[in-house]
């Protein structure tokens, strides 16, 4: 062996030695140095991490009913991220499942197509990496062969899960105060910043209501199971397991009887308009404790809120949102924006004692008044001469509160019209009207309200500032002498930035630029019937661990004390008594049996170009110790008295059990205590109260 071969013969022995030292380093790294990493690695070759979703708190009324419950059901989901990679793809598998689930194969296709631009209901609105649930219930014979013919249904599982169901107690259907459950998605997760709250692709969320507002106590903390698999990806076995921690139980102050009473009611309240003549599209009850406590809130329409279990509908989606359908999904209670007519009277009433009319005056009721050029009437009455402050809300004068909403207008220093000078004048009728917790939001627990409007000065030039140029457009379509509404744009373009003396005028009637949602209505009148105290409304009362122990009491705040004397709200209240007895209620009263339970309330109806008048009525009772507020808004149905306050009059029928109705709330108080709710999920109703047999 020549020189030149010896060496490449050690370099060639080199290399390999060099070899076998890198890899004997490299095997020495994995297994002393990373053994630990290395070994979970090789197990999740092996294992999955299953997660196990937490059975999500039961929502009840105030005697233990159950609103919304959640129980382990038989489930049957697919994986369409996994079945859609497979030869052939899902089509074959779901038109095999659809038959044992009783649905048709298009139908279960269309329930299991992710949703996205350009696809339309139904599809699934989900993580695309949950597998999505497309049947509850489901017998044990269907869930047996699912999991007995793998081949046949591959990424089809049936097990155990938590199913939401309603329960629906004396047919009471709050959905859009309770809410809904959807999926929570990737995006969702991102934006709430939600993962540091331990939420995961396969979990549902509050998206609306009370499921919403108490999403976090409800829905308690998933729990995880790691389970090991063979080469095919079939569970072979449990490797460990961490359980889930169930969601807290949110008790209410809604009483479900209460709460369908009022839903009949105003079931009976727009079939009653709509045989006139007219076309109601919307309405809303509220029914309050004078403390702040919601009983019952009714929105019409209504719906189903098991539409949102799996998939939903064409037909169902086109009901929810479609043109023309009154929009049900949404809380008219609180989301309705709407004029409350004659019941704002109340707040006129306490603005001019505040500024020194007095109580006991005498004010004049002619049949019109003219006020800036313009002549407003005494709608549907005559001349009625001088009277008290009783007599103008008993026969609801309009122009005695014209005359006091001019007057009080003139006191303003009306000579400052910039909003934004430091000297702009005080608007005394509109800050007490603001003291009422009109223009303002309520603060309810629930995630959406609206805040009406009470129109200032500063208030009508960013509205002006709004939909001069833009918006609405006024300066656009306004003409000088075009139609009716194209003057009125015209006259807003130019001058709808100016408080003029007859905008004054007409809000002083509730009417106008003046909107109120139903609550704040009712929450008002609560304030008035207390004596003063304005709270910021509740429908929670507390929140029960799986335990059965209270873990927080939910009270409703006070906001504010009204701008007004014992005296003067005493007044009004018996004044209010009176429109009940021989004012513009007495009609819709009559035959109530008044000498047992004494209401007293306010008629409103508020007149809107284009539309029918909106039948408004706020009212409580009893009397002379009012503990409950009841308030029915009805836009576009007639008057006050002729639709609102028959459905008001139902509802306390409802309550106290008059005229052959079962007392909902029994001795006329809602329960001092807590409904008992055991670690096993048993309730129990207050001592004095029952449940729904």
């Amino acid at each position: 062996m020549n020189v030149s071969s010896r060496r490449r013969l050690v370099l060639l022995y080199l290399v390999v030695a060099a070899m076998l030292i890198t890899l004997g380093g490299r095997l020495w790294y994995v297994q002393v140095m990373n053994t630990t990493t290395y070994r979970n690695l090789a197990e999740q070759n092996q294992t999955r991490d299953v997660i196990v979703p937490a059975v999500r708190g039961q929502i009840t009324d105030d005697v233990g009913n159950r609103l919304i419950t959640n129980n382990a059901a038989l489930t049957v989901s697919v994986d369409m991220m996994e079945l859609s990679r497979r030869p052939g793809g899902a089509a074959p598998v779901l038109r095999r499942l659809a038959p044992l689930l009783g649905i048709s194969a298009t139908v279960l296709a269309e329930e299991t197509r992710q949703c996205m631009r350009g696809v339309p209901a139904p599809c699934w609105a989900g993580s695309p990496y949950q597998p999505i649930p497309v049947a509850q219930h489901v017998p044990d014979q269907v869930a047996l062969q699912i999991l007995e013919q793998r081949a046949q249904f591959p990424d089809v599982s049936a097990q155990v899960q938590p199913v939401t169901q309603y329960p629906e107690p004396y047919g009471a259907d709050p959905a859009q105060v309770l809410g809904y459950l959807q999926p929570i998605t990737a995006q969702e997760i991102k934006s709430r910043h939600l993962q540091v709250t331990g939420f995961s692709g396969v979990d549902l969320v509050g998206q609306a209501g009370l499921e919403a507002q108490y999403d976090s106590q409800l829905r308690g903390k998933a729990g995880t199971q790691v389970v090991s698999v063979n080469a095919a990806g079939d569970v072979t076995g449990t490797v460990r397991q961490t359980p889930p921690v169930n969601g807290d139980d949110l008790v209410t102050s809604l009483n479900a009887q209460v709460q369908a009473d009022a839903q009949n009611a105003l079931d009976a309240a727009v079939a009653k308009s709509r045989s006139e003549g007219n076309n109601p599209r919307q309405a809303a009850a509220v029914v309050m404790t004078t403390t702040g406590r919601v009983v019952a809130m009714a929105s019409y329409p209504d719906y189903d809120p098991d539409v949102w279990t799996g998939g939903i509908s064409q037909q169902e989606f086109n009901y929810l949102f479609g043109a023309g359908s009154g929009a049900p999904v949404i809380n008219w209670a609180t989301m309705g924006q709407w004029a409350p007519g004659s019941t704002w009277k109340i707040t006129s009433t306490v603005a001019a004692v505040d500024n020194g009319y007095p109580l006991g005056g005498s004010y004049d009721c002619p049949a019109s008044v003219n006020i800036g050029g313009h002549n407003f009437i005494n709608d549907g009455n005559p001349s009625e001469g001088p009277m008290s402050f009783t007599e103008a809300l008993i026969q609801s004068c309009d122009t005695v509160y014209y005359q006091l909403g001019y007057d009080m207008y003139l006191s303003d220093d009306t000579q400052s019209n910039d909003v934004t000078s430091p000297n702009a004048p005080v608007q005394k009728m509109q800050k007490t009207e603001l003291a009422f917790g009109f223009g303002q939001p309520t603060g309810i627990d629930l995630p959406e309200e609206n805040p009406g409007s009470v129109p200032t000065r500063e208030w009508l030039y960013y509205y002006w500032k709004d939909n001069a140029y833009a918006g609405q457009d006024w300066c656009k379509y306004g003409k000088e002498y075009g139609s009716y509404v194209q003057q009125i744009e015209w006259q807003d373009c130019r001058y709808g930035n100016v408080w003029e003396p007859g905008q004054a005028a007409i809000a002083a009637i509730g009417q106008g630029y003046v909107t109120v949602t139903p609550l704040q209505l009712a929450d008002a009148y609560a304030a008035l019937a207390n004596g003063g105290t304005l709270y910021s409304p509740r429908i929670g009362e507390a929140l029960i661990s799986p335990s059965g122990k209270v873990v927080r009491y939910i009270n409703p705040p006070v906001v504010r004390r009204l701008p007004a004397s014992g005296y003067t709200l005493a007044y009004i209240r018996n004044a209010l008594a009176g429109v009940v007895t021989s004012g513009t209620a007495a009609g819709a009263f009559g035959g109530f049996p008044l000498s047992k339970v004494c209401v007293a309330g306010k008629t409103g109806t508020a007149q809107v170009y284009g539309t029918q008048a909106s039948s408004v009525f706020a009212s409580f009772a009893p009397c002379g110790d009012p503990k409950y507020v009841v308030v029915a808004m009805v836009p576009d149905s007639g008057f006050g008295a002729d639709v609102a306050a028959p459905a008001v009059r139902q509802i306390w029928d409802g309550i106290f059990g008059l005229e052959g109705h079962n007392a909902a709330v029994p001795g006329g108080a809602v329960p001092s205590a807590l409904p008992r709710i055991t670690a096993a999920g048993a309730i129990q109703a207050p001592a004095g109260y029952t449940r729904e047999p």
